[in-house]
């Protein structure tokens, strides 16, 4: 069960808890359940994303297309961009942090066309349509930028401000600009408590 926002008036007592506005998340291709999305996300093709359980997705949130998993936070102002062709996909138990930048799809920017989604598509620039994913388990850090095509590995986690340009290793930490491995992160509790909730 998702808990409430707690409120305190100017003297700290608590007041009625806060209900902020929410996604109608009917729209979506597929839901599970406790779900909270804010009502200040911006989901530009809903019928093209599916939630699974016990997510929340804060204000701010920017996606085109979107498979997201099970016991996930998507913190504030996240952007996931690419385009109808590419898509993000986030596995179980995953947490993102403010601000990150996920970018799916891009423009090769080598001169064959122009770089703008305005112009006519006769004189766009080549685009490289791809799949993030970020897998069970992994955490990004706030700020944190992943180019397209990369597999964050399963229980990976990428420190803050940091630059994700090609795939990590499961269960290692990575850090920089660009992210490099600076420590093997455990993995036996985190399993055993996924288990504990009926995962693996």
């Amino acid at each position: 069960m998702q808990m409430p926002y707690i409120c305190y008036d100017n003297s700290m007592k608590k007041t009625e808890p806060l209900k902020p506005p929410q996604y109608d998340i009917s729209l979506l291709r597929s839901s599970g359940e406790d779900i909270f999305i804010s009502a200040n996300a911006e989901i530009r093709r809903p019928h093209l994303m599916s939630v699974g359980s016990h997510v929340a997705i804060d204000t701010g949130y920017y996606t085109t297309e979107a498979d997201i998993g099970d016991y996930v936070h998507l913190g504030p102002y996240i952007s996931c961009i690419g385009g109808e062709k590419s898509k993000l996909v986030v596995g179980h138990f995953v947490a993102i942090g403010a601000g990150s930048r996920i970018i799916c799809g891009s423009d090769a920017q080598m001169g064959d066309g122009f770089t703008s989604v305005t112009v006519p598509e006769k004189y766009r620039d080549t685009v490289k349509y791809t799949t993030v994913k970020i897998g069970d388990f992994a955490g990004i850090g706030t700020n944190v930028i992943i180019m397209p095509g990369v597999t964050i590995g399963e229980g990976s986690v990428i420190g803050a401000c940091s630059l994700v340009t090609a795939d990590t290793e499961p269960w290692t930490v990575y850090c920089g600009t660009p992210a490099r491995p600076i420590k093997i992160r455990p993995k036996e509790k985190i399993l055993q408590f996924a288990e504990e909730l009926g995962y693996r």
